[in-house]
């Protein structure tokens, strides 16, 4: 199974800036964490958003280049696989054809209610991860 790449484009804020005129290493995560968020909130139905909630458990971020006030950057979200109550993905943060940045990250679903671990429905899944024909 393979998913559908989901492109979420990215607001460079002042606040993100740091000492050295760039992009503060700090806001790539929470542009992750907003792109994958985006990503669930964008495919899941309805019922599936208003009951489950994702918490990031781990982020590798590999960093590239620079990236600076003015710049457009989209960061490319790609779910690699569903495991249980575990999801993992792949962001790739991009100006241009420049990769800025690369992460790989793994979240854990939530039963919005408990707060406990929950896996998710079949058909849900595969809003994401479609079956080959």
């Amino acid at each position: 199974m393979s998913s559908i790449p989901y492109s979420y484009p990215i607001s460079i804020e002042p606040a993100d800036i740091d000492f050295m005129g760039h992009v503060n290493n700090a806001s790539y995560l929470k542009w992750v964490q907003a792109a994958v968020i985006s990503h669930w909130q964008r495919l899941a139905p309805t019922e599936a958003v208003t009951t489950h909630l994702w918490v990031a458990l781990k982020h590798e971020i590999t960093y590239r280049k620079p990236a600076f006030l003015e710049d457009d950057v989209i960061a490319t979200v790609l779910l690699r696989k569903v495991e249980g109550a575990r999801a993992f993905y792949d962001t790739i943060i991009k100006r241009g054809e420049d990769i800025l940045a690369e992460v790989t990250s793994s979240w854990c679903c939530l039963d919005a209610n408990t707060k406990r671990p929950a896996r998710l429905a079949r058909s849900v899944i595969e809003r994401f991860l479609p079956r080959p024909d």
